[in-house]
């Protein structure tokens, strides 16, 4: 049965998924594309217009097409990279991985990310500081359902956001900011008394429906959040 163009739209999704094309790779072009999948030009370009417009990948005339670093949401949203945000402030960042664990998701983070019966998850705890001092403790959640080489990512070298950039796109997020209490755990880690008032970050990413990452951000006390539109 010959190949639509949505045939062609979820196969090229799946790769990049995989990560065989990952953000800023060059995609074949679509006479290439053609002959690979046997269909002719026009079935290829529909379905790369239809990426474009999803914001998945982004096409310039004379440097071809590439998986976008992070798609046209972006453009409202960034993802903030902790080590960035230390550097321009003029201090020195440096990372600590606290804990990593692979096993089933619990039952309140299956709720939270849609994540099936039995799939299994990275759960990651991290420590970003600023000269020396706690600046954010991060409980971060993967699904290895579709991030499978997050399994054997060693984070004690890189840390999850920048790892996560670098890997897949994403296409939803979900924000949340509360204040929350520190308890034992959050004050031996960030350096505060218990029961201090901190800002706490929730984030879900999603891409092409499917959760990446849930991730639990509490900042130092007197942390002070800026963002620019």
């Amino acid at each position: 049965m010959a190949r639509t163009y949505r045939d062609i739209k979820a196969d090229i999704l799946g790769r990049i998924t995989r990560g065989d094309w990952k953000p800023g790779s060059l995609l074949p072009g679509e006479i290439e594309l053609a002959e690979t999948y046997g269909v002719a030009r026009a079935t290829v370009n529909r379905a790369m217009r239809e990426l474009t417009e999803d914001g998945i990948i982004e096409r310039k005339r004379k440097s071809g097409t590439r998986v976008r670093l992070s798609p046209l949401r972006q453009a409202r949203f960034d993802i903030p990279i902790v080590r960035h945000e230390v550097t321009e402030q003029g201090a020195a960042y440096r990372y600590a991985l606290v804990s990593s664990t692979v096993g089933p998701a619990p039952d309140w983070l299956r709720a939270r990310m849609g994540l099936q019966t039995g799939d299994e998850v990275r759960h990651l705890t991290c420590l970003h500081m600023a000269d020396g001092q706690p600046y954010q403790y991060e409980d971060r959640w993967i699904s290895l359902a579709l991030l499978p080489q997050a399994r054997v990512e060693d984070f004690a070298a890189t840390a999850p956001t920048e790892w996560l950039i670098a890997q897949i796109p994403y296409s939803e997020v979900d924000i949340s900011l509360s204040a929350t209490a520190a308890d034992e755990g959050l004050a031996a880690h960030l350096a505060c008394r218990p029961g201090e008032p901190l800002l706490q970050i929730e984030r879900s990413t999603r891409w092409d429906g499917k959760a990446v990452t849930f991730v639990q951000l509490v900042h130092r006390p007197g942390h002070r959040m800026t963002t620019r539109y």
